[in-house]
């Protein structure tokens, strides 16, 4: 049938968008490689803009890099505004670093690669794969795809622990905010991060509040590798079964792993660990639904990145407070943070 101009246009805008869609997944693929290349760390440690050339000079490789694919990959990155390209008087294309490079630069503390190369790993990608299987029949993404769950796969298999729990460390340093922000910790005796990975954010609260008497709490494979950590006691043992008594309790995007029975399991014991006068400090997404009925992109994203991967979910304040009062917590305060994180302060 034919179609006119202006019949095309709507149907061309809509095709555009779908194709955008089915490839988006070249916007991850690209900044991984970038990151494994160490392009970010290249380009910003050279001392002004810099050439495709000596870009491809600086990488370590067993044999010259393919200047043609590198060249693609650094197109794409720059249509992207990872990095920005002007021309020299030689009509060579020069790379410089623009806001977004840090945040994928190895050398920055608060760097998101390790995180990227986390979740772009072939384990980890392939429970995605699994949504529609699982809407069918039921069961977890992770454990259809692995025939265990995520936390079990990490205990059976070293490579994959290392860059579950460097890309956990990486999230605990963008937490930090919270360590400046949060007005909690002043009045703090003793804090026990529940699934604290290897301690890297107590140990920064602790340095900022000496005071504390610290207790990192993850499972035992995940505490051999924590390191010896200034003012942080290590602790090994399971959530499920209980957890270490202290004044306050931390769970750092613990929570959206796990369905709301499980949930409120780890709240009860958690409250059962609370000492006088204490409560539950949990730093986790709420998802919150504007006027006109949208979410926060990041938010949902989270969210299918938890069926995926874990069982869990992102939760409304709604949703959030049916699981906490279920745990045993009648009172809560929700503060507010960034991309729809937010602390929640929860009282017996």
């Amino acid at each position: 049938m034919a179609l006119s101009a202006e019949e095309m246009a709507p149907l061309a805008e809509s095709q555009r968008a779908i194709w955008g869609f089915m490839l988006a997944f070249a916007d991850s693929m690209a900044i991984k490689a970038a990151i494994e290349l160490r392009l970010p760390d290249i380009i910003q440690a050279h001392d002004g803009p810099i050439t495709l050339s000596q870009i491809a000079s600086s990488i370590s490789s067993p044999s010259l890099p393919n200047t043609d694919y590198l060249f693609r990959i650094m197109r794409y990155l720059v249509n992207k505004k990872i990095f920005s390209a002007t021309m020299n008087d030689n009509g060579e294309t020069l790379y410089s670093p623009t806001p977004l490079t840090i945040w994928i630069s190895n050398d920055f503390e608060l760097t998101l690669a390790p995180m990227i190369l986390f979740q772009n790993h072939p384990s980890q990608q392939a429970g995605w794969h699994c949504f529609s299987k699982c809407v069918k029949e039921g069961g977890e993404c992770f454990t259809t795809a692995h025939g265990c769950d995520t936390w079990e796969f990490a205990s059976k298999n070293s490579v994959y622990n290392k860059l579950l729990n460097n890309g956990m460390a990486c999230t605990s340093n963008l937490s930090l905010p919270f360590v400046a922000l949060y007005e909690g910790l002043k009045t703090m005796r003793s804090l026990v991060n529940v699934g604290g990975g290897t301690g890297q954010l107590l140990a920064s609260i602790v340095e900022e509040y000496p005071n504390i008497k610290a207790i990192n709490f993850d499972l035992p494979h995940v505490i051999e590798m924590a390191p010896e950590l200034p003012g942080v006691t290590h602790v090994g043992g399971d959530m499920f079964e209980f957890v270490p008594a202290g004044e306050n309790i931390l769970l750092k995007w613990i929570m959206h792993d796990w369905p709301d029975k499980e949930c409120i399991q780890i709240l009860k014991n958690c409250r059962n660990a609370i000492l006088d006068n204490g409560k539950v400090v949990l730093i986790d997404i709420v998802l919150q639904q504007e006027k006109d009925g949208s979410y926060c992109d990041v938010g949902l994203k989270a969210d299918l990145l938890m069926f995926a991967h874990t069982g869990g979910k992102e939760r409304t304040e709604q949703e959030w407070k049916n699981i906490l009062n279920e745990g045993g917590f009648s009172r809560f305060n929700i503060i507010p943070q960034l991309l729809s994180t937010c602390i929640i302060e929860a009282y017996p």
